[in-house]
């Protein structure tokens, strides 16, 4: 039975992870749930009834990937909308093997008395491995994406998306310790749970409309435009529909241009999707021409998504397009999706499965990250890129004031992909107090303020257009510059906790069964009021 409740309350804390995350967004879940997690790992002398106060290492395998795959099951359904639901499973799965660390060295810390203050290490060394390797990982799945609507997530103008997972989860399994234990642990626990919670809200700012105005009249500001398009849905074949998305755009552009020009003002940047004009226009003179005719319209440069190739190969390009100039500089898409836009191994996996060839074979940029509007440094996170601690950073301390996330998500239909990805610009923004504009071929699209604040978006599948003035910023935070380095001591004392209960025999603080009639090696310390270990002889020691 001790078992059971166990794998029971793994699965129901990947349940409240899961749902942490957009288009849900209830921050504290994540909170919960880790706990909950830490709860099936630690021993559970406590309870009268516990016959096995203790799980083994192995069980704690189970423990973590149970865990992990109930919480990427219900994440991630949105991949199998394009290539059907055996590659998302897998998917799931694969990246829940690695929590198979986390349970396995958990159990051996959750023993030790202090041991809710290392565990957040060790999650968060796994969850760099598994945003890393293999083929670039999949960061999409880090616990600090369901954090932007809590105040943990101020935190990441510090050290980034790392300083907040290891926030969150140190709270959870401090808070849980609270709850179980008593004497210095117990008030060491309400440290550890009070203590991110009151920075995080101690960092955050006051927000209010009016605020956010006044600072954008006061400084440089500029008056951007994010276009949405949308895509035909139904009844064209892919040429016909290619050339339907482009003069989509065309045609949202000059609404926006006429409708800037009633209020009296005039453009200063546009933002086009990814993929807007998957007809090339350096081959095909019917869409530069189309392109021409938008930017003509807005007076004003125009960043397009599109496709091109060059001597390495094909390229997820963005593109501007000067009113006087014509094309410009570009940005090439520096950090591709494995298994979509570039297939790993293609040979390999076409033996297991003909749907490696629905994968792009894309090559990636090597750019700075930046490309200049009008004399305007703007940072360019295309679509995955965004969830890629690299991206942004690289492109600030290459002089970018205002960053933007052009992506396509019409593939993914109605699925909860595109919020995902949106809370991931919001929490880039408050990481680099910049403003991001997200720029969707068919949604969301959206203006974040650099306090992540959302001020405009737009639906999903409907063509819109956001015009808003936003601020030039110039400063550099604590995470753009030293984030990097923060989050490599985060992980290598991870990593040395891992390999510490890997190669050395931990404590047992307690035998996985007591016989009939033994004496409880656990008793109350009347001294301290903690748990402590007695004479038993069954216990081992060091």
């Amino acid at each position: 039975m001790n078992a059971s409740l166990r794998l029971v309350l793994a699965v129901l804390s990947g349940v409240a992870v899961a749902f942490s995350y957009e288009p849900f967004g209830y921050w504290f879940l994540a909170v919960l749930g880790v706990g909950a997690f830490y709860l099936a790992l630690m021993p559970w002398h406590h309870f009268a009834s516990a016959a096995k106060p203790s799980p083994s290492a192995a069980f704690g395998c189970l423990l973590g990937f149970a865990h992990a795959v109930t919480c990427y099951l219900i994440l991630l359904p949105w991949i199998g909308a394009f290539v059907g639901a055996m590659p998302y499973v897998a998917l799931a799965i694969t990246l829940a093997l690695s929590a198979l660390i986390t349970g396995a060295v958990g159990v051996r810390i959750a023993r030790c008395q202090y041991g809710f203050l290392a565990f957040p290490f060790v999650y968060i060394a796994v969850e760099f491995l598994r945003s890393s390797l293999p083929f670039g990982g999949f960061s999409w799945v880090r616990l600090a994406w369901g954090q932007v609507n809590g105040p943990l997530v101020w935190l990441s103008s510090i050290g980034g998306p790392a300083l907040v997972s290891l926030a969150a989860c140190l709270a959870g399994v401090s808070l849980v310790t609270f709850l179980i234990t008593r004497g210095r642990t117990r008030r060491v626990a309400a440290l550890g749970f009070a203590l991110p919670i009151g920075l995080g809200g101690l960092i955050s700012p006051s927000f209010d409309g009016e605020g956010t105005e006044a600072q954008t009249a006061q400084g440089n500001s500029v008056l951007v435009a994010a276009i949405q398009g949308n895509v035909p849905r139904l009844g064209l074949d892919f040429n016909a529909q290619r050339r339907a998305v482009l003069q989509n755009h065309v045609d949202e552009t000059v609404r926006a241009a006429n409708d800037a020009q009633k209020q009296g003002e005039k453009l200063d940047l546009v933002i086009w999707p990814e993929n807007s004009s998957d007809v090339n226009p350096f081959q095909d003179p019917l869409a530069a021409s189309s392109i021409e005719r938008a930017v003509s319209a807005v007076g004003a440069p125009v960043l397009v998504g599109t496709l091109t190739r060059d001597e390495v190969g094909a390229r997820n390009t963005m593109v501007v397009f000067d009113p006087e100039t014509g094309p410009g500089e570009t940005h090439h898409k520096r950090f591709l999706q494995p298994f979509g836009e570039y297939m790993p191994m293609r040979d390999f996996f076409r033996k297991i499965t003909d749907l490696v060839d629905l994968a792009s074979d894309f090559k990636p940029g090597n750019g700075p990250g930046v490309v200049h509007m009008g004399g305007i440094p703007v940072g360019v996170a295309t679509c995955y890129e965004v969830a890629e601690d690299p991206a942004y950073r690289m492109a600030i301390n290459n002089g970018a004031q205002i960053l933007t996330t052009p992506t396509n998500n019409a593939t993914f239909g109605f699925s909860d992909m595109t919020y995902q990805q949106l809370a991931m610009s919001r929490l880039r923004a408050i990481e680099t107090d910049r403003a991001v504009v997200v720029a969707a071929t068919s949604g969301v699209s959206a203006i974040v303020h650099p306090d992540g604040t959302v001020s405009q978006e737009t639906s999903i599948f409907e063509a819109n257009h956001l015009i808003e003035r936003l601020p030039l910023h110039t400063t550099r935070t604590f995470a753009v510059r030293f984030g990097d380095i923060l989050e490599a001591a985060f992980v290598w004392i991870g990593l040395m906790l891992i390999l510490g209960a890997a190669v050395r025999r931990p404590r047992e603080y307690a035998r996985q069964h007591l016989n009939n009639g033994e004496k409880r090696c656990w008793k109350r310390s009347s001294h301290r009021g903690e748990f402590d270990i007695s004479d038993h002889p069954d216990v081992q020691r060091d």
